[in-house]
């Protein structure tokens, strides 16, 4: 069951400037920082609020380091902005199968390392209205981030 908004994905071209501006303008502050190799990203995770489940909603800001990583392409064709909305879930497996069985195309076989140790899977924007969506299970409390 998808139990919150848990990110949206917003990509950029100067992570550096664009954290700066989300911190300036809105106050809002970096609540967690990192490149991750497999997605082809640099990323920071603004936190925006708790949540009732016990989880947070953040904006994430997605630099690609890569052109040929999947934000680098959506960049270079859509320029910078909402790349994608994020729902969270206590089991990404079961929801994206769920999902899956109701003709909505799941774009990973297994759910892959997303940000902070959590593990995600997306679905095809094609069968979302539009709108490229992730699933995601949070990592426990207790692990780093």
């Amino acid at each position: 069951m998808l139990t919150r908004i848990d990110h949206i994905g917003i990509a950029c071209h100067n992570l550096d400037e664009t954290v700066d501006f989300y911190t300036t303008t809105y106050g809002f502050e970096v609540f967690h920082t990192e490149i991750n190799e497999e997605q082809g990203v640099r990323e920071a995770m603004l936190k925006i609020n708790e949540t009732s489940d016990g989880g947070a909603s953040y904006l994430q800001l997605l630099e690609p380091i890569r052109e040929d990583s999947a934000v680098g392409k959506w960049l270079a064709k859509n320029g910078e902005g909402v790349h994608h909305i994020a729902f969270g879930t206590a089991d990404v497996d079961a929801d994206a199968a769920a999902i899956g069985a109701k003709g909505v195309r799941v774009l990973y076989d297994e759910p892959r390392r997303g940000s902070m140790g959590s593990r995600i899977t997306f679905l095809h924007p094609k069968d979302c209205h539009g709108v490229l969506t992730e699933l995601v299970t949070s990592a426990a409390p207790d692990a780093e981030h």
